[in-house]
């Protein structure tokens, strides 16, 4: 049997040359890009190919193959390896037996049946299997095969990556539509992207924001960068401490349902809403979740916790991933997948992070954490690829389809947040979690669309308060 090889050149199989019997195989292994980009270049988005848990945005989320991408492989083989170049191809019958979905790898087999003279046509039989010897599809192709040999060097196909910012943080912000603005107090506000977030929240009618901080710096930073603070009102501190506790006080008289950081260091406003005598505590502990939209992955994906517990135990683990649970189910995931990361997915007396991992997927067994579908340890590309998981051997219902995603502590959790946010042009949300309100908590270096994008998930967690209290 001929396979597919990385050779410089192509070079056909002449009709003279091939017999029957021969044999050439494709393969080839679905990726969730391969999917986007059939449906782009085709303009075949039907939604019928979506898992409609995940179909939240204007893309697939969750997919199997269009059928004309497992047909394309027929193509391919045809003409860059069997025959090869120079092949013309004249009549096709296909039968699609079975899906095919993501990380499923497809082996497409051509076999030489009969050869007629008197055109140079050959017909040759075509079986597509995935990795588990199932028939996807079969049927015949009839071509003109070349009479002279062709040779030609192979072209270097570009990498391709689709992202739209914009577009997935307007998808973003249609999830909070028809829902009143929450009142939320904005804590220092005083350079551009923290004010400009707030008012562009505002202006999207996710919050009304109550700015707190020193009047005249606000006023300043508004009028330099020609920002229009219109009818929000302003609560006048000395300064960024004051700003803190003046926005902890708001929330603990029902004058605001939520907070914003701006341009103040987290300890400081985590100091005060940590205080046990009038911060924000419950009876949870508080912890940060990154909600991500990241182009290169199918379904957005939180990150627990990178902003608030450096080294959490196991105990503390626990609060968080009911965070992160709890979360989810607020921005519509009923059931989300929990992978709890390590460096390896088996479990090592040297590494304390998979035994934790363990021991939290018992205590789920148990009981003891509700709402999600944990599994762990797993290592990052297990959690995010199913080819890698399925490359590794690993059945799982959460490896590469992780909702939420445990790191072992904020180092490498940040790390991995902002690699993401940074080289993989995620777009980004940030809020703290397990306090009696949300709380956006971004960076002094993150963007308006950031600061809005986590305002919705705030307005979202408001609402849903809200609901609870009524209901009770």
């Amino acid at each position: 049997m001929h396979f597919e090889t990385s050779l410089e050149f192509l070079e056909s199989h002449t009709y003279d040359e091939l017999n029957l019997g021969d044999t050439s195989a494709l393969v080839r292994t679905l990726r969730p890009e391969d999917v986007k980009l059939f449906a782009l270049m085709s303009g075949d988005m039907n939604p019928a190919l979506a898992n409609t848990e995940f179909r939240h945005s204007g893309l697939f989320r969750d997919f199997i193959a269009h059928g004309m991408w497992i047909a394309s492989l027929l193509s391919t083989i045809l003409s860059t390896q069997f025959p090869g170049p120079g092949t013309a191809l004249m009549e096709t019958s296909l039968q699609f037996a079975r899906p095919v979905t993501i990380g499923d790898t497809i082996t497409f087999t051509v076999t030489v049946r009969q050869k007629f003279a008197h055109n140079h046509h050959i017909i040759l039989d075509c079986v597509g299997a995935n990795q588990d010897g199932l028939v996807v599809v079969s049927g015949s192709v009839e071509v003109m095969a070349p009479t002279e040999k062709v040779r030609t060097k192979r072209a270097a196909l570009p990498e391709i990556t689709i992202s739209d910012k914009y577009a997935r943080l307007q998808v973003l912000v249609q999830r909070a539509e028809g829902l009143a603005p929450i009142d939320m107090a904005v804590v220092h506000p005083c350079d551009r992207e923290s004010l400009r977030g707030a008012l562009l929240a505002a202006d999207a009618k996710l919050i009304d924001p109550i700015l707190i901080g020193p009047e005249q710096k606000i006023r300043a930073v508004a009028e330099e960068h020609g920002l229009d603070l219109g009818p929000h009102r302003i609560v006048d501190v000395r300064h960024s401490h004051d700003a803190a506790a003046m926005a902890v006080t708001l929330v603990r008289s029902g004058d605001a349902e939520a907070l914003m950081k701006g341009s103040l260091h987290t300890d400081e406003l985590m100091a005060e809403v940590i205080s046990r005598s009038a911060g924000l505590r419950t009876d949870r502990r508080i912890s940060h979740v990154f909600l991500m939209d990241v182009p290169t992955y199918p379904r957005p994906i939180m990150i627990t916790d990178a902003a608030v517990n450096i080294m959490p135990s196991l105990l503390e683990k626990v609060d968080i991933i009911q965070n992160a649970i709890e979360l989810a189910h607020v921005i519509g995931v009923p059931e989300p997948k929990v992978a709890i990361l390590s460096a390896v997915e088996t479990v090592n007396p040297k590494i304390q992070s998979t035994l934790d991992a363990a021991a939290l997927c018992k205590m789920a067994d148990r009981g003891q954490i509700k709402g999600g579908l944990l599994d762990g340890p797993l290592a990052f590309d297990n959690a995010v690829s199913l080819v890698a998981a399925k490359t590794k051997g690993i059945t799982s219902a959460v490896a590469g389809r992780a909702d939420i995603l445990v790191v072992p502590d904020l180092e490498s959790g940040n790390m991995i947040a902002k690699q993401l946010e940074y080289l993989a042009n995620a777009l980004t949300a940030g809020i703290v979690l397990g306090a009696s309100v949300p709380i956006v908590l971004t960076s002094r270096a993150d963007t308006a669309e950031t600061r809005i994008a986590s305002c919705v998930i705030a307005a979202l967690m408001a609402h849903a308060a809200r609901a609870r209290l009524k209901a009770a």
